[in-house]
């Protein structure tokens, strides 16, 4: 049995933390702040409750998984996962608006054929069938799989070439530039917002990117009832019920090292915590985790987000939709409605949460009233319904999850000569891992969770470990 030191409590600590543990290791979580759960947070005022981080899961099979390999339960026992049907609603700039179901190619074919005309529907799943392939052919090595030593091969875009494209004879293409040739005119809007909203500029993103948006329709968008804290708490819970002991409002300062390897941690008053093992589930750039030379490093350019909190007098409408990005040249807003009791006082009232990208270049996030008006176009009636906003910056992201600037990490894509990998969950430092969003294969809540059975199958099955079969 050894002692494991895991430095956060976000969702990818938590996951490696219990996956350690149910392997006969003692571990021990050291959280800067006061509760777990990193991005994932609940702000609580006058009977409504938002969730401040991510408002949706995909791939929900990666915490399906961890809940079978560590307990009894299943996830399903502990959490209640409802998959949103619309899928998603856009309002374009022109007012266009277009609802796609959920799970249906089909259905979002008939879809976009009426709103874009014939043939639009057929482009659309073109594109997301070499978005397909590009899955197929990196998924292993770009999410189940530990970072390869020479992972300057997933430099190279995986998206197909389409034949007769110059742009592909000249270099790889960028995602907008797909979108335009291969789509074109409004309908490319479509496939351009999706990956904007993860905070990745389609103007220099990798064509790989058309993997996000396939992600969404092929596995679906999946909610938490009673909000996404239910499912932190939930993996929380399960951490407790495999030993793993939590010191919360205690700041890690650096790794202890001692024979040339991690031997624990030194904490902000000075005091050591022995360890056999480190991992490091917060922002690597907060302790300068030594990475082997020439690593990919992730951290400039990534974006943080601007969040407003919208209390409205007034039942949710029944047409409402469950997630509308709202395109506009100088933003990307996402508005989530989630039909949820608990979200909310009583039935007369109801909670929304809009989000916005922000630092990206041409894509800053306007201010909270300009936000509002774009807000507009998807909540009709909205300032006659607002009670009160409140405001969330890159700053308090900061200060919840200890990311430098407030960045929230988008998850890795080949391509791009390997600028949007991340650190390996290896480190120069024998003994010290990297977990969470921050670490391959990146962030969003999936792929954080992915994290946890990467380091946890590198430190009991060793370098040998070659990710799950």
């Amino acid at each position: 049995m050894a002692r494991i030191a895991v430095i956060g409590a976000g969702m990818g600590a938590m996951a490696t933390a219990a996956r350690l543990a149910v392997a006969g290791h003692q571990v021990t979580v050291y959280e800067r702040g006061s509760t777990y759960g990193g991005s994932v947070g609940r702000y609580e005022r006058d009977g409504f409750a938002f969730d401040t981080g991510p408002g949706l899961l995909h791939l929900p099979a990666v915490y399906r998984d961890l809940f079978v390999k560590t307990g009894k339960r299943p996830l399903e026992d502990c959490a209640e996962l409802v998959q949103v049907d619309p899928a998603l609603r856009h309002v374009l700039a022109d007012g266009t608006a277009v609802t796609l179901p959920g799970g249906s190619r089909g259905g979002a074919a008939a879809v976009l054929d009426e709103a874009f005309g014939a043939g639009a529907g057929e482009r659309w799943n073109a594109v997301l069938g070499r978005a397909r392939d590009a899955w197929n052919a990196t998924r292993r090595p770009l999410l189940e799989e530990p970072l390869r030593p020479d992972w300057q091969v997933l430099g190279r875009d995986p998206y197909p070439a389409v034949r007769g494209s110059g742009l592909l004879r000249r270099r790889p293409p960028t995602l907008a530039e797909v979108a335009a040739r291969e789509l074109g005119g409004r309908l490319s809007e479509l496939l351009t917002a999706r990956v904007r909203a993860y905070g990745i500029d389609p103007a220099t993103a990798p064509a790989s990117a058309a993997v996000l948006p396939y992600m969404e329709q092929t596995f679906g968008s999946w909610y938490v009832r009673g909000g996404m804290r239910t499912l932190a708490t939930a993996v929380y819970e399960r951490c407790l019920e495999r030993k793993v002991a939590f010191v919360f409002g205690t700041p890690v300062r650096e790794v202890l090292e001692r024979d040339g390897r991690a031997a624990g941690l030194v904490l902000a008053d000075g005091s050591e915590a022995a360890a056999d093992f480190v991992v490091c589930g917060a922002d690597p750039r907060q302790l300068r985790a030594p990475l082997p030379g020439g690593a990919p490093a992730r951290g400039a350019g990534v974006a943080g987000r601007i969040t407003l909190l919208l209390a409205l007098r007034g039942a949710r409408p029944a047409d409402a939709v469950h997630r509308t990005l709202v395109h506009s040249p100088g933003a990307q807003v996402t508005v989530l409605r989630p039909d949820d009791p608990a979200g909310r006082p009583d039935a007369d009232h109801e909670a929304v949460t809009v989000s916005a990208p922000c630092d990206l270049e041409g894509a800053s996030a306007p201010p909270a009233e300009a936000l509002l008006d774009l807000v507009a176009r998807a909540v009709p009636g909205l300032r006659e319904r607002l009670l009160w906003t409140h405001e969330r910056t890159p700053a308090d992201t900061e200060a919840d999850t200890g990311a430098l600037g407030g960045a929230v990490p988008p998850p890795a894509l080949a391509g791009a000569g390997g600028a949007m990998l991340y650190p390996a969950n290896t480190t120069a430092l024998p003994g010290l891992f990297l977990a969470g969003g921050w670490a391959h294969p990146g962030g969003g809540l999936a792929h954080a969770g992915m994290t946890g059975a990467l380091v946890a199958g590198l430190i009991v099955e060793g370098a040998g470990f070659r990710g799950s079969q």
